[in-house]
């Protein structure tokens, strides 16, 4: 039956305008967009302009040797008045603005900290950080700046105030100069959203920096910081750290207040994410973790413990029983990964310490039932409504997933398991829950920590060492390897502080090692770790261009290789773990590991 020419008419006229209003929303976003990368762009000119100025002012100041001091040596200079504020801050400032030239790491330089420079004086008890300036992940609020997540609909909705870390930070005499590049949502272990682009690892711009902190470990990486804090829900922390050659520390969840700093996922319980510090060097993680455990912080978010930082524990010397897998059956680990833990190992027993094997159980069962399922235990539902409205990022894949009704996750589950059981596993974990069910989960978890702990303590361990997946990915792979977060994630579920320390790079014998990698399942995960991916970049530079149909120059085609392989020279990373709220504990065992290394000459 043929519809009457009135009604045609009025279902394409109804059509048209539904495509118009679209387009009129589509418009609206992108002009949003627009005016924040045009924000980003004053934030760099603003910085570029006051770095100059500087210069011009203080012509002689050896900009070198100031990057060059580590932290420690930097705060005791700042304190007794060897070195000027305002020339550390400047030559940072300067480094920060190279960085986020080549990497694309900062998203807003905070200018109000020009005037706390100017408004500092060297009187009375000063703070442990005095001086020293930090900058700081997007989602951890800064009064008067936006906390975006990488989503539109947060821009120009700058925050009341300061989160409590934040607070802490001023207080002992930090100076937060800027904000860095994040993951649309922060579900990923990537750094790419729409508004302000990818950013790029330091080392080599074809690899990712890792996310969720992203910006953070590739300006800190690249020396454009020298202490950032982030935040770490599955390795959000630590992945950039290994990919950039540096360190980072994820404390038990409570340690430190999350009071003002923005969840990816607010509400869900099941995995614990932690506010923790990266810097070049485990010393620089200690002194910020000093400083933040103090009575600012106990007194502004009642809900931390207030359990001061422990001297006794971190400086001891005593031998440690260290826990030790290569492995954790879920997801192989790439030739440099298991020489790195082999070889940390055989240095830790060179040293005097000993070292047990320890069986990792589970993992699988883990990594679906407690981490995805209890991530998005409610279907990803809630995930999904930060995304009303906006534009989505290309390489958030699970988004279908969760939009899928759960007779769908069902009906595919049951057809993928025999050949693909993983990915057969994720849908059945994305399905909505009922409240007894998520209850249940919670009582799983708690029953799955206790056994893990029991096996810690019935081999009477100190510490563990873990592997760490690296070296760095390219870019693009990190959404499609989700699964690979297994090595860290777990310890999220666990709540353990963990930490990522450098302790070797990839070599020609480790490359050489890579033409046999197949995987565990050999799936569509591992199949994709073996491919050559194709990206666009720009003549003239180094690295592929974040936007490149802006981009003044020709283009042209950078093939990056396998998802492991081209990574000769690039770090490798190697994970330490302890019990809950044994932070200092951990941080002296990251600290044995770097010492070693750096004896060794493995990681220079």
């Amino acid at each position: 039956m043929r519809l009457p020419l009135p009604a045609l008419l009025c279902c394409s006229a109804a059509s048209l305008l539904l495509l118009l209003l679209r387009w009129r929303r589509r418009s609206g976003l992108w002009r949003k967009v627009r005016a924040a990368r045009q924000r980003q762009e004053r934030s760099l000119v603003r910085m570029e302009m006051a770095v100059q100025r500087f210069r011009e002012q203080h012509p002689s100041v050896n900009v070198v040797s100031i990057l060059k001091l580590p932290l420690p040596e930097l705060t005791k200079k700042l304190r007794d008045g060897s070195l000027p504020l305002e020339h550390v801050f400047y030559a940072y400032v300067g480094k920060a603005l190279q960085m986020a030239t080549e990497t694309n790491c900062i998203t807003e330089y905070l200018q109000e900290s020009e005037t706390q420079v100017q408004k500092m004086k060297p009187v009375g008890k000063l703070g442990l950080l005095y001086g020293v300036p930090v900058s700081l992940k997007d989602s951890i609020d800064c009064q008067g700046h936006d906390s975006t997540l990488g989503f539109i609909r947060n821009i120009n909705k700058p925050v009341a105030e300061d989160s409590v870390v934040v607070q802490v930070l001023r207080r002992q005499g930090a100076i937060p100069f800027v904000k860095t590049n994040v993951p649309q949502s922060l579900v990923s272990y990537d750094c790419n959203n729409l508004i302000f682009g990818q950013t790029f690892n330091p080392l080599l711009y074809t690899r990712s920096p890792g996310g969720s902190t992203g910006g953070e470990g590739a300006l800190i990486g690249g020396g454009g910081s020298i202490l950032g804090f982030g935040t770490d829900l599955g390795g959000s922390l630590r992945f950039p750290a290994a990919f950039c050659g540096i360190c980072a520390f994820k404390p038990t969840g409570n340690r430190l207040s999350k009071k003002g700093v923005v969840s990816g996922i607010p509400g869900q319980k099941a995995v614990t994410a932690a506010v923790g510090p990266m810097a070049k060097d485990v010393e620089s993680l200690a002194l910020s973790m000093r400083a933040l455990l103090c009575e600012d912080m106990f007194s502004l978010d009642s809900s931390v413990p207030p359990i001061p930082f422990n001297e006794e524990v971190y400086s001891s010397t005593q031998p440690l029983r260290i826990g030790y897998y290569e492995t954790d059956f879920f997801t192989m680990p790439s030739p440099a990964m298991r020489r790195a833990i082999r070889e940390t190992k055989q240095l830790l027993e060179d040293a005097g310490h000993t070292l047990v094997p320890f069986e990792l159980m589970n993992v699988d069962y883990a990594f679906f039932n407690f981490c995805v399922k209890g991530v998005f235990a409610d279907g990803g539902a809630s995930f999904l409504r930060k995304f009303k409205g906006e534009l989505e990022e290309s390489s958030l894949g699970m988004l279908w997933l969760m939009k899928s009704p759960n007779w769908l996750k069902n009906v595919l589950s049951w057809i993928t398991k025999p050949f693909m059981p993983r990915f057969s596993a994720v849908l059945a974990s994305m399905r909505a829950n009922t409240v007894d069910q998520v209850w249940s989960l919670h009582c799983e978890i708690e029953e799955f920590s206790q056994q893990f702990t029991a096996q810690w303590k019935k081999l009477n361990l100190d510490v563990m060492l873990c592997p760490m997946l690296g070296p760095a990915l390219g870019i693009g792979y990190p959404p499609k390897l989700s699964v690979a977060v297994s090595y860290t994630m777990l310890y999220n579920a666990l709540d353990f502080p963990a930490g990522v320390v450098p302790v070797t790079m990839v070599t020609d014998e480790d490359e050489e090692e890579l033409k046999d990698y197949q995987g565990y399942f050999r799936d569509w995960w591992d199949r994709t770790m073996a491919k050559v991916r194709v990206v666009p970049g720009s003549l003239g530079s180094k690295h592929p261009h974040p936007f490149p149909w802006t981009s003044p120059c020709p283009l042209l085609l950078l093939f990056v290789p396998q998802a492991f392989r081209g990574s000769v020279g690039l770090p490798v990373s190697v994970q330490c773990v302890a019990l809950p709220w044994q932070e200092e504990l951990c941080l002296r065992f990251m600290k044995e590991v770097e010492t070693l290394a750096l004896k060794n000459n493995s990681f220079i």
